[in-house]
């Protein structure tokens, strides 16, 4: 008995595989992968997909079966282990999770409900979207926060662009459209909005002869003064612009009430009638992490962490990503749920986790902000950088903008799968930007 306590390995239990869960799984495995420590990821998916490109792929533009990670190959590649399972319950005496039983589709239990043991936690389940409990939203509308609902929204977007194109060759001169109305002026929505033209311009040259995006009608709203909040007034202004350029009839300072099978009903009486209705009006953690475990958590569920990213109420539990309220000195606002914000707080928990286990002190996270860039498509990027910068950004725009904007996705790649194999999964993309089809049609 005492010979298998001092060989028991030491074990780092790690809850969801997006940007910062599956960054933080590569550093980990880098350093003790197939040493004297049990490293273990569980997520609900088998496969993660980049979030900021599922607008890309809601719009049929990016193919996600070319740039998804599997889990089981990424684990075998670092060292880890990979188990299947959604967290059900924190059991921090015993110092377990309890991994909810898993069903098939016809309900029939695959992997019944069970506990993992662990020494550390870190918990990286990212956030869902915030309803803010409005009628009808659940039912009606299509949320962007997993593949599965990208998919689904593109198989929807098809099938209505199907039907105008049918329409329309059956009689040329029928007022048909597609109807879209996207809830939400952040980043999603204003790129799923210049992303979906950039799709149907290209729908004619896949068989749809008579479908263009003058049939597809968008309508983006939002309950602020102006769209895209998180940048500069001025270079919100121009994506404003860009967007109706194009064709979008952009609302701000309207505020939703409810969401029928129909459309969008608004504050003032107005129902916007929409074919597919997306909504993207912001995040919050997912309800399951509501006092989780007796852990801290604030009014939208996210885990509160001390600057360590340690949760308050156990130092052995970290949250990282959108799922955390973390402090930011000096500002009353906690840091932004952002993609970049996951990548460094990935770096700071992998810094701490080793620092906890070698008896050192943890250090404070410290948020770096790069600025922000939102893409619309092939048509421009707008945005800012070096937003940390005393004295105003550095705004950029055009050509430069998007090679940064697409530059933020290679860092990603190299962070999960390490350099060389990233340099050659990015020069496998641009071949395949040469010679597979611009749209997924299927």
């Amino acid at each position: 008995m005492d010979r298998q306590a001092k060989t028991k390995k030491t074990q780092i239990v790690v809850i969801g595989g997006g940007a910062g869960g599956l960054e933080l799984m590569a550093r980990l495995g880098a350093k003790f992968g197939g040493k004297h420590y049990d490293l273990i990821l569980v997520d609900r998916n088998r496969a993660h997909i980049w979030k900021p490109l599922l607008h890309e792929v809601a719009a049929g533009s990016l193919d996600a079966n070319l740039d998804e990670v599997g889990y089981r190959s990424h684990a075998y590649r670092w060292g880890y282990r990979f188990f299947d399972g959604t967290l059900e319950a924190i059991d921090r005496d015993s110092r377990q999770v309890v991994i909810a039983p898993m069903f098939d589709e016809k309900g029939i239990e695959i992997v019944a409900r069970h506990r993992i043991r662990y020494d550390y936690l870190v918990i990286a389940v990212g956030s869902v979207s915030n309803d803010f409990g409005t009628p009808g939203v659940r039912e009606n509308c299509i949320f962007l926060d997993e593949r599965a609902q990208a998919d689904r929204f593109r198989q929807r977007l098809l099938n209505a662009c199907l039907r105008v194109s049918r329409g329309m060759t059956i009689d040329p001169g029928a007022n048909l459209f597609v109807n879209v109305a996207i809830v939400g002026g952040g980043a999603t929505g204003v790129e799923l909005a210049a992303e979906l033209y950039s799709a149907a311009a290209a729908l004619r040259v896949y068989g749809l002869e008579v479908f263009d995006e003058s049939r597809l009608k968008i309508t983006l709203i939002e309950a602020g003064p102006r769209i895209l909040p998180a940048l500069p007034e001025k270079l919100a202004a121009a994506a404003h612009k860009e967007l109706e350029a194009l064709g979008v009839r952009v609302l701000t300072g309207t505020q939703v009430t409810q969401a029928t099978e129909d459309g969008i009903v608004t504050k003032n009486g107005e129902t916007i009638l929409a074919d597919l209705r997306v909504w993207a009006a912001g995040v919050k953690g997912g309800e399951f992490l509501k006092e989780i475990g007796g852990l801290e958590t604030n009014r939208t569920n996210q885990l509160v962490v001390l600057p360590t990213l340690q949760t308050t109420r156990d130092e052995r539990i970290f949250a990282i990503g959108d799922c955390c309220a973390c402090p930011v000195e000096g500002s009353p606002r906690p840091v932004p749920p952002r993609a970049q914000a996951a990548h460094q707080m990935a770096a700071t928990a992998f810094k701490n986790l080793c620092r906890l286990i070698e008896g050192k002190a943890p250090v404070p996270f410290v948020y770096k902000d790069h600025g922000s860039l939102v893409s619309l498509a092939r048509y421009t990027t707008v945005g800012s950088l070096m937003g940390n910068l005393i004295g105003g950004r550095m705004a950029v725009e055009g050509r430069l903008a998007r090679f940064v904007y697409v530059s933020l996705y290679r860092m990603h790649i190299l962070a999960v799968h390490g350099w060389l194999k990233g340099l050659i999964m990015i020069g496998i993309g641009h071949v395949n930007q040469v010679i597979r089809p611009k749209l997924k049609l299927h």
